[in-house]
């Protein structure tokens, strides 16, 4: 923030034309991208929200998913979580950095939000939309980050059963305010941290991902997949990576695939019937 500048919005009806313009060249999927998309519509006249936003490019003709990033948990209001639900296009995806799940270091932080807020959000877009997926951000070795501390970030974990979390490890940046700050964490203890966190992360990873195999996802197919060029790779509504046999006159159409073995990263699967 204090690099990027004030946040600013575009107007809506820029990004229609622009939304429109993808789709007539024959895109199927657009994410909007911002540094917190949750505060979209400040300073504009009349008023916007992004769930107002979400609702006019759900009615673009040729568009069949919309995607959007990133989202801070402040900022996240009873009416985004509504449009997920209601509006048919908005993919089932949440992406929540949570950061820390200890109330002293979300507010050394500046995060805005305490941990139960953060919990109370989780409920509620669960109760709202009960088959999304939910990632998140979480950063260990914050300057004063005790075992204590820790503990509250593992057990919030444990809690929420995130899909997928991108861990990271604290590193000074000259010029940021948390630089200066006193009890910084030794080196050895942050790496053994973020080992524990992966290692409970990656087991509730693979669990839920295990939970798909049986079941029957729309997945629209990006192309061949990067690790087998024998096979295709597309995503889940809840952006999950699948990987299956097929002809590549399925790539950008909607294929419906049973999974047949949820991995760490991603799902293994077959076609069923008829793509659209």
């Amino acid at each position: 923030p204090y690099v990027r500048g004030r946040e600013r919005s575009r107007r809506p009806e820029d990004i229609l034309r622009e939304v429109e313009a993808l789709a007539a060249a024959g895109y199927r999927e657009v994410v909007l991208l911002g540094q917190n998309v949750n505060a979209y519509g400040k300073g504009l006249k009349p008023p916007v929200t992004f769930a107002d936003l979400l609702a006019m490019v759900n009615e673009v003709q040729g568009i069949w998913r919309i995607r959007y990033t990133t989202s801070h948990p402040r900022d996240f209001t009873d009416a985004l979580i509504a449009a997920v639900a209601q509006l048919r296009k908005v993919c089932e995806n949440f992406h929540l950095p949570v950061q820390a799940g200890s109330d002293r270091i979300l507010k050394l932080m500046r995060r805005g939000y305490t941990r139960a807020d953060y919990l109370n959000l989780v409920k509620k877009i669960r109760a709202a939309v009960p088959e999304a997926s939910i990632t998140t951000d979480i950063m260990v070795g914050f300057p004063g980050e005790t075992e204590e501390d820790f503990a509250h970030t593992l057990e919030l974990v444990q809690q929420v059963r995130f899909d997928q979390a991108f861990t990271f490890v604290y590193n000074p940046r000259r010029g940021t305010p948390a630089a200066t700050l006193p009890d910084q964490v030794p080196e050895e203890v942050k790496s053994r941290r973020i080992q524990e966190l992966i290692a409970l992360q990656q087991a509730i990873s693979r669990e839920l991902n295990q939970a798909e195999e049986g079941k029957v996802q729309e997945v629209l197919v990006e192309g061949p997949s990067e690790h087998d060029q024998t096979k295709l790779a597309g995503r889940t509504r809840t952006n999950k990576t699948v990987v299956f046999k097929g002809d590549e006159a399925l790539i950008g159409r909607l294929v419906p695939v049973r999974i047949t073995k949820g991995h760490l990263t991603f799902l293994a699967g077959e076609v069923v019937e008829s793509p659209r």
